[in-house]
């Protein structure tokens, strides 16, 4: 039977093995004792520096200016990987101290790995490319699951908007469900990034989901995740849900409104609960979510018309805070102009683009169906369209309708008129006298004007004709 090695003999097998591998396989070594002075240098080393004769009993700093081994002596500590300069070269070295039987430092020994820093270069990009890929994947999950907007965001010098922003700043001081109501393009989502940002939970994360996004067929595995293989599809490794991604920080639902009715009793267990089963699991997790759902629709009517669970709702509706939609609030259409179009020109580059009074007046008298999303896409249009650094009536009045009286802003009868301006306002003439004529009656006032009905509701939409 062959006999078990001991630990002890294993080591010392082994000490003796690496250093002599060590020594054959480096470009040098030398070796002090406690004094850091010469006691050995092999002849590979004294041919790479170009020593002539012996040199042993020297300080090592005489022969080699910048070795450190006299530190490693000192500290008894290892300097396992360091690049050391001689007469203009680099070198790759090892230092290690010596112990003696005591266990006592007695001397150090040093290697001369690589003649030439430049084999370590391999190495060293690839350690730079592993620390730009965790930087650049640190800033893109904080990114996706931080909060991206704060209260500073969300614009305004109205009543109604300073009372919104109050609320918002009460409901972030608590954990209670907030629900966001409002128009599409008021801001639902900003607010929703802003009341976490200053909540206690701020440090964790956001995580958002739309509704009405996902199919009814996977919304269920969105939200609470599901186990492996649980639908044909389903990752090996299961997956979580939103709920479980967002656990101690912020889940944004929006567009709650949306949720198939099958689904809300499942959610109403969650929010009861705080705990969520998989699809295809019989494991329960807990969860420690902050929920803040948003939706355009008018949730109380859904309930109601029993489209929407009562129970939920409630339970919901906690802390309501309502979005006015920007026809209530035409005194912020300035500053909110102003600071999209300089989003557009960071974004795009140019010159900073001023507006008139005769734009604002547009702007103010103008209904904005689509609320601030429509402003943004208004004045990225208009932007795209000219080149003039002010933005006055003529440049907007192609797109959005002329107010009442507006035709005094509009310069005298000799003042030159853009041609898109008077093209469009010819248009939108020709369009509302061949619906008159017509009685309201669309398809005859295509036929009159010698156009489809699907290019008449077209050529309307752009004219912003109702």
């Amino acid at each position: 039977m062959n006999k078990v090695m001991s630990a002890e003999h294993i080591r010392d097998r082994a000490a003796d093995s690496w250093f002599d591998d060590l020594v054959a396989s480096c470009e040098g070594t030398v070796a002090v004792d406690r004094q850091a002075r010469i006691v050995w240098i092999d002849d590979k080393y004294k041919a790479l520096l170009e020593i002539k004769g012996d040199v042993t009993g020297h300080p090592i700093e005489e022969v080699i200016p910048h070795s450190e081994l006299r530190q490693v002596v000192k500290t008894g500590k290892p300097r396992l990987l360091d690049i050391m300069d001689y007469g203009g070269r680099s070198f790759v070295v090892i230092r290690l101290p010596i112990r003696d039987e005591n266990g006592e430092v007695a001397g150090a020994i040093g290697f001369v790995l690589y003649e030439k820093a430049d084999y370590l270069q391999p190495l060293f990009a690839k350690f730079s490319q592993l620390q730009e890929d965790l930087r650049r994947t640190k800033k893109e999950l904080a990114g996706e699951r931080r909060a991206k907007y704060t209260f500073s965001q969300f614009l305004g010098v109205s009543e109604v908007v300073r009372e919104v922003k109050r609320l918002a700043r009460r409901a972030a001081q608590t954990d209670s469900t907030v629900l966001l109501l409002g128009e599409t393009g008021t801001g639902k989502e900003l607010l929703a990034h802003s009341i976490h940002a200053a909540s206690a939970r701020a440090g964790k994360k956001m995580v958002g989901i739309n509704v009405a996004a996902i199919p009814e067929t996977l919304l269920e595995g969105e939200l609470f995740g599901a186990a492996p293989g649980a639908y044909t599809g389903a990752d090996r490794k299961g997956r979580e849900g939103k709920f479980q991604l967002a656990d101690g920080g912020t889940l944004f639902l929006d567009e709650i409104g949306d949720m198939p009715f099958s689904m809300q009793s499942k959610l109403l267990r969650v929010l009861q609960e705080r705990e969520v089963e998989p699809l295809g699991s019989n494991k329960v997790v807990r969860v420690d979510v902050r929920i803040i759902a948003a939706t355009s629709r008018d949730l109380a009517a859904l309930v109601r018309s029993g489209q929407f669970r009562p129970d939920l709702y409630y339970r919901l509706n906690v802390v309501p805070i309502t979005l006015p939609p920007l026809k209530r609030r035409a005194e912020d259409i300035e500053v909110l102009a102003e600071s999209i179009l300089d989003r557009l020109r960071l974004q795009e580059g140019g010159s900073p683009r001023e507006l008139d009074a005769s734009a604002l007046q547009v702007m103010e008298a103008y209904d904005w169906p689509g609320n601030v999303r429509e402003l943004h896409n208004v004045l990225e249009r208009v932007c795209t369209l000219t080149e003039a650094p002010v933005l006055n009536a003529q440049h907007f009045l192609t797109i959005l309708p002329m107010p009442e009286g507006m035709e005094a802003v509009m310069g005298g009868e000799d003042e030159p008129m853009p041609l898109s301006f008077t093209v469009a306002q010819a248009e939108r003439a020709a369009i509302e006298q061949a619906i008159r004529h017509s009685r309201g009656n669309k398809s005859a006032a295509a036929k009159v004007l010698g156009i489809s009905r699907a290019s008449l509701y077209e050529r309307m939409a752009a004219l912003k004709m109702a």
